[in-house]
């Protein structure tokens, strides 16, 4: 690993991939700028970072405190190395059982508030001319499930705003990463769902899935200290793939997404083709 250390900015400290990103920054030296909506989650991570580790109340639905969080930080740290927008919540619910106003907040942080922390982000490390930002996606952006339709959609815009972000960015020597993580024992499920009003009418689609995700808690196979470990890795080594999958599950999901939709290009080829002058 290098022994160049380096700074980073991560959203959503309290728990989760958030935290063990956190942690594992600190253990190999860096200085870790971490945050979560309240300052109490953040009490630990200070104490264990011992003055490399500052804390900071965000709220990234917020763009101006985004904005003047981030230029704090800039200013009291000296750089913004790697930027890890990790910060969200789900939504179970199939498309018609979800309200407006719950779609609407979901988008609101998962898309909206990544898409903050990244516009104000960005005037920082082009000045740098280096800086690395990774987005936190979901399995269900690789390809999605009954039940999980709004958030796996914010999760895809996410994914897509990366793509072109990457090839924007590059010019000015800064990395653009998506990481796919797979089932991980998280919270994420006891704490980090939100919940449509149930209709009957879709018991046997998203209802069936609300009750495997229930029984799959507490027994995900992926560890997120190991996947901690592999980003922080990833980034001492200077890599920057543009997805980065996390866990067998995800490896295993996109290559049968990928079949899939190459099996389904193969029979429309000839027909779709012909659609051209």
């Amino acid at each position: 690993m290098s022994e160049t250390s380096r700074t980073w900015f991560i959203t959503g400290c309290s728990s989760g991939f958030g935290r063990s990103i956190a942690e594992a920054a600190l253990l190999v030296g860096d200085d870790v700028i971490a945050t979560a909506r309240r300052q109490e989650d953040l009490e630990m991570l200070e104490h264990v970072g011992a003055g490399r580790c500052h804390g900071l109340m965000l709220d990234i639905t917020d763009a101006d405190q985004v904005s003047s969080v981030l230029t704090a930080a800039a200013q009291f740290t000296g750089k913004i190395d790697v930027c890890v927008n990790n910060a969200g919540y789900g939504l179970i619910g199939a498309i018609e059982e979800c309200s407006e106003e719950k779609t609407r907040r979901n988008f609101e942080t998962n898309f909206f508030g990544t898409l903050n922390v990244i516009r104000a982000v960005l005037p920082i490390m082009r000045t740098q001319k280096s800086g690395h930002i990774i987005n936190i996606s979901a399995a269900a952006a690789i390809s999605n499930y009954p039940g999980f339709g709004v958030y796996g959609a914010a999760k895809a815009a996410v994914e897509s705003l990366s793509e072109s972000l990457r090839a924007e960015v590059q010019p000015h020597g800064i990395k653009v990463t998506l990481v796919q993580p797979g089932p991980f024992r998280t919270a994420f499920i006891s704490k980090g769902l939100d919940h449509g009003v149930k209709m009957p009418e879709y018991a046997g689609t998203a209802g069936k899935f609300a009750t495997f995700l229930n029984n799959v808690e507490g027994k995900q196979p992926g560890d997120p200290e190991k996947a901690a470990e592999l980003i922080v890795q990833m980034v001492h080594d200077q890599l920057a793939p543009q997805r980065l999958p996390l866990g067998k599950y995800a490896v295993k999901k996109i290559r049968d997404t990928a079949n899939q939709r190459l099996r389904e290009v193969d029979e429309w080829a000839d027909r779709a083709s012909n659609t051209d002058f």
